[in-house]
């Protein structure tokens, strides 16, 4: 073999600094083919996987890097070819959160590149599917603020409310807001999964949403935000890769 297996189809555009030395990278060290288009930058595949370049200032280069995952059908194999060809991978790691097998090359504009494939036995037959749906409930001391605030700021809708609940909705996902008591001390915490992370940071961010930091793109396959409410629960935001 003199590239790795790409299992799973991949279209991403990435921003470079030197288109020439990029396509020697993952045509020399990866293994893409290059494909040439009059008056537009080359395409790279593999496999399913497809990635076409644009040009980038080299001072914003570091701001804008990408992150691209592909999924092999065997770790082990693309990290020996990858090592052979000077591609410099990280050791194989077992990411048990999302039960698959990584490794990390960086490109030379130091783009994040993942190779990773699921792992773990095979599915349990279920005969019976009981849970539909989850609805975090929050704790609050004034009821009435947060489900102003998940509305103005957040950008949910009031299904109800009245002064010890508020059910709010966003995108069908709902959250219930309510009273804190004796048995409902403390803080919550719920985690969503969107399609857009960094469009919805954006907004939110907009809104005035006490949000903490910009999306972060993580080994395990999340690119992941947080914000936290007017009395501190916290909302994590994430989105898969490809």
């Amino acid at each position: 073999m003199t590239a790795p297996t790409i299992v799973a189809p991949v279209s991403r555009h990435i921003d470079v600094t030197d288109v020439a030395r990029t396509v020697a990278f993952y045509r020399d060290v990866l293994g893409f083919e290059v494909r040439a288009h009059p008056g537009q930058s080359p395409e790279l595949t593999l496999g399913p996987a497809r990635i076409t370049l644009g040009t980038i200032d080299p001072k914003e280069a570091s701001v804008q890097r990408s992150i691209l995952f592909f999924e092999t059908d065997d770790v082990a194999a693309t990290y020996d070819i990858l090592a052979a060809r000077g591609a410099r991978p990280t050791n194989p790691q077992d990411v048990n959160w999302i039960k698959m097998r990584m490794i990390e090359v960086r490109d030379p504009d130091s783009n994040i590149l993942w190779f990773g494939k699921g792992f773990g036995g095979p599915d349990r037959p279920q005969l019976h599917g009981m849970l539909r749906k989850v609805m975090p409930e929050l704790p609050f001391t004034d009821v009435a603020a947060a489900v102003s605030y998940y509305r103005d700021v957040l950008g949910f809708e009031v299904n109800y409310s009245q002064h010890d609940i508020g059910v709010m909705d966003r995108d069908r996902m709902r959250v219930l807001l309510i009273a804190r008591t004796a048995q409902h001390t403390g803080i919550g915490s719920c985690a969503f999964y969107v399609t857009d992370a960094d469009a919805l940071h954006a907004e939110l961010v907009a809104s005035g949403a006490n949000v903490q930091g910009p999306p972060v793109s993580h080994p395990w396959g999340l690119r992941e935000f947080r914000v936290l409410d007017l009395e501190g629960n916290r909302l994590s935001f994430a989105q898969t890769f490809e």
